[in-house]
Order: structure tokens, then C-alpha cells, then sequence
């Protein structure tokens, strides 16, 4: 199949696109990938949905603006896809299926033997009727209901990618987004994954809380602060460092509150080094070292973060264009993978990686009404 996959990431940036050939098992083709960087209106909309996603308690109704969210999500894939279709000289009939992951604006992992919730907004059947493709989506309710974590869902494909780079078990995936996860592939059909701990995110917030910008634009800021190892430590000291995986998280997850008193540079710097320092933790906890980890996601564009992993990773650390991926598409190839395996009623997510208790398909497919 050819196969279009989107992500919209917690940064709330742009839609990403990309195409793989593929059966949801090998991978054929690469395809041209992309992205449309989201418009001011609906970015604006998606903060307010998630501030509200955030204040909805469970067993109330949904909040209403989840609605005019889901369309405008749709809505911004269209037209992204539109443009970037023109671009590649592709049609809609060229495309035999979507996959679109849709916007988190809430994930909560289980805990104390009560199910997580997680929320992805994007209105699937409005995109099949406008594009005349079938479209995968909601990925990950099904995992949740049955106790998992609901993420990550990108191992199964970076085990797939990193085979058909002809890398070598161990290796490890790090993918730097809004939260960081990793894979870890030790031979096989060997796969671990959890998410290790903030990765762009809590930078973002606070470059924003600061009105300094959306993000550390190649981390300037990081570049000229000193690292509070104290804070760094007590920030690795919550509960969620020490517990098992498959784990996940959400990027509200951590407080800034312990970095209200340095200054927006010094505040930076730690930040990086916490995302650093916590990816170590990770293997520890994992109980195994890869040989090398290739680095993906917005994160190895921050200069500050590459340099923190590299010196407080035991192992070498490469971002994933030096293995020949397409860095910034990972994460919309992998959901063209996922929407080829739903299409086909292969597993998505697995014991090692969301917690499952067994290998589990997941999402669901919104055939065109025309």
C-alpha cells in the first residue's frame, strides 16, 4: 500500500507528513515527506482545548470545544496534504490509505489499577470524505481500555526502520519530542519502550511562561546558563524514574515550579541536562546498553540537548540523518506503518512497550462517503 502518515506533535507546530510504500510488515519505498506548519487560529484553539482537557474530570461530558478542535485538526491535514500532494506531483488517487495519529491533548497513564485516558483529536471520517482515502486513526483507546499505557507507539517501527538501515541489535531509538521515549531493540524480536522523561516540552513552557518565544530556537538560551545539578537531581527524584517500564507520560507532567528563582538561561541549561540525565536512568532502569542510539525528533535540532546526551550517555549518540532517515519525518512514517498494520489486524503495541498483556491491534479505519 501507499500509505500517508501525519503527526501533530505536542509542540503544536506543524503537521507532518510523509509516505512509505509498505504491508505494514517490510518497508518498500520511502516516499516524499513534509509539512505545513500549523495556522495561528487553530494552534490558539488546540491551547485552549488542551487547558480544558486538562480540567475535565472523569465521568463528565466531554468538553464541548472538542469538537470545533477535531474538525479544525482535519481541516489543517487537508490542507496540508493538498499542498504537499501538488508539490510531489501526487494525487488523492494515488494514496490507497491514511493513517493520522491526530492531536494529544491528554494522556494520563494507569495507575493504582485504574485505567489512563488519552485524547487525540482529529475528525477521521471528515478527512476520509474530503481526501476519498480510507483513514486509520485512534491508535490508542484500545491499548488504554485494556490497561496499557497507550504509548509509545513507534517502537514496532523503529525496529522496522533501524532493519531496513541495516543496523545492528543493540541499538536504541531516542525520539526527542514534547516527552522523550526510546526503543530499545536488543536482537530479534526483542523490543522495550517507555517514555524516559520531558523532552522538548518543559522548555518550551518555559521559554513561553518567561514571554521569551515558543521554544529555545537551537538552544541560545541553554548555550549561556549554568546547570543547577541540585535541581536537576530533585527533579529526578519523582516516583516516575524509579518505576518499572512500559511507563508513559504527559508533558504537564513536571512542575517549573522548582526553576521559578534562575534565570530563564540558567533554567534552560538545567532543563537540558534533566532531559539528558533522565534518558540515562532510562537504560539503567531498562537493564541493558545499547551499542549506539540514533536520535530523532524536533529535540537533535538543540544543539544543547545533542550535547547533553553525548556527554552523559555511556554509549555513541548520532542524530538519524548520519544513519540516512529523514529525522523530522519518523514519527508521520511511523503512523503510515501503524495504519498499514490496522488495516491488516497486526499488533501495534506489546507487552514491552505499553504493558499489555498481550501483542494488541489497535485503531480503527473511517471509510470515504463518496
Amino acid at each position: 500500500m501507499r500509505v500517508l502518515g501525519f503527526m501533530t506533535g505536542t509542540s503544536l507546530d506543524a503537521v507532518d507528513m510523509a509516505i512509505l510504500e509498505t504491508d505494514g510488515e517490510a518497508i518498500t519505498a520511502f516516499g516524499p515527506a513534509g509539512e505545513r506548519k500549523l495556522t495561528d487560529a487553530t494552534r490558539d484553539l488546540l491551547l485552549e482545548t488542551t487547558r480544558q482537557a486538562l480540567q475535565w474530570k472523569r465521568g463528565e461530558p466531554r468538553p464541548d470545544i472538542f469538537v470545533q478542535a477535531e474538525q479544525a485538526v482535519a481541516d489543517e491535514h487537508f490542507a496540508a496534504a493538498e499542498g504537499f500532494l501538488a508539490a510531489n506531483d501526487l494525487t488523492w488517487s494515488r494514496i490507497d490509505l491514511i493513517g493520522m495519529h491526530g492531536q494529544t491533548v491528554l494522556h494520563e497513564r494507569p495507575k493504582d489499577g485504574v485505567v489512563g485516558r488519552t485524547v487525540q483529536l482529529g475528525d477521521a471520517q471528515r478527512l476520509a470524505d474530503l481526501a476519498g482515502v480510507p483513514v486509520a486513526f485512534d491508535f490508542r483507546t484500545a491499548d488504554v481500555a485494556a490497561g496499557g499505557e497507550g504509548a509509545p507507539l513507534a517502537p514496532i517501527y523503529h525496529l522496522a526502520r533501524a532493519q531496513a538501515s541495516g543496523l545492528e541489535a543493540p541499538v536504541a531509538v531516542l525520539n526527542v519530542g514534547g516527552v522523550a521515549n526510546i526503543t530499545f531493540w536488543s536482537g530479534g524480536e526483542n523490543l522495550a519502550a517507555f517514555d524516559t522523561g520531558p523532552g522538548n516540552g518543559m522548555i518550551d513552557l518555559l521559554v513561553q511562561s518567561r514571554g521569551a518565544g515558543r521554544f529555545d530556537d537551537k538552544g541560545r538560551y541553554a548555550s549561556v546558563g549554568q546547570v543547577n545539578e541540585s535541581i536537576v537531581r530533585a527533579l529526578l527524584a519523582h516516583p516516575y524514574f524509579t518505576a518499572p517500564p512500559p511507563k508513559s507520560l504527559d508533558r504537564y507532567d513536571f512542575s517549573l515550579e522548582p526553576l521559578e528563582a534562575l534565570q530563564l538561561e540558567d533554567a534552560a541549561a538545567t532543563l537540558v541536562a534533566f532531559t539528558a540525565e533522565a534518558v540515562k536512568l532510562g537504560f539503567d532502569v531498562a537493564g541493558g546498553q545499547p551499542t549506539q542510539v540514533v536520535v530523532a525528533g524536533g529535540g537533535r535540532h538543540n544543539p544543547q540537548i545533542m550535547k547533553a546526551l553525548a556527554a552523559r550517555l555511556p554509549v555513541p549518540v548520532a542524530a538519524a540523518e548520519e544513519h540516512g532517515w529523514r529525522g523530522d519525518a519518523i514519527e508521520a512514517e511511523a503512523f503510515a506503518y501503524l495504519a498499514a498494520r490496522t488495516a491488516r489486524g497486526l499488533p501495534i503495541s506489546f507487552p514491552k512497550t505499553t504493558g499489555v498483556a498481550q501483542p494488541m491491534t489497535g485503531g480503527r479505519i473511517a471509510q470515504p462517503n463518496r
